[in-house]
């Protein structure tokens, strides 16, 4: 048969292969000759491009559109953070039209923002977080609460990804669209 050096040689070198290759994959890199083209994993590609954003740590946006119900990894902490980078773009969005703006009504626009059934739901099934995020069998992936939580969770992702909470402000500017002072009734 084969000499034991050559199978001691191919066992070690098919251990190293396996662990070079699941590190690549848990931090979202791929080998040249290797391409991962699950669904999740195409409709994360597509909703980079949808967004104009491509991030440098995949597993962040793999993060931010895993549910709580899915996964102990999930997107809690990340929707928390993305919903203050929220806050932080529109509130400067707004102050910056309108200096004069009162109090009452710049805590009304925010408020009107974040809130779950309103704009935030609306601006994640616009860009279809609902066929993208992960939920086990039992939660309702269109549910807007899943839907929001997972649209915070994207701008908590990209400002960690950036490393600049305002890189992932502008950004939300852009999906939700810049112009929130008008977007928003009072």
């Amino acid at each position: 048969m084969y000499p034991r050096n050559f199978t001691l040689f191919t066992v070690l070198l098919l251990a190293i292969t396996s662990s070079s290759f699941q590190a690549q994959a848990a931090n979202g890199s791929h080998d040249q000759g290797f391409e991962f083209s699950s669904p999740f994993e195409t409709a994360l590609e597509t909703l980079q491009k949808q967004m104009g954003y491509n991030f440098t740590r995949i597993a962040l946006l793999r993060r931010a559109m895993t549910h709580a119900s899915f996964s102990e990894e999930n997107n809690k902490a990340l929707s928390i953070l993305g919903e203050s980078v929220i806050g932080t773009a529109v509130a400067f969005s707004c102050l910056r039209k309108d200096i004069e703006i009162s109090p009452k009504d710049l805590n009304r626009r925010l408020s009107d923002i974040s809130r779950v059934d309103s704009s935030c739901a609306v601006d994640g099934k616009r860009l279809g977080l609902q066929k993208v995020i992960r939920v086990s069998s039992k939660t309702d992936a269109t549910a807007p609460v899943v839907v929001c939580g997972a649209f915070r969770a994207i701008f908590g992702a990209i400002a960690i990804d950036t490393g600049k909470p305002d890189n992932a402000g502008r950004f939300f500017l852009s999906v939700h669209g810049d112009d929130v002072g008008k977007a928003l009734p009072l």
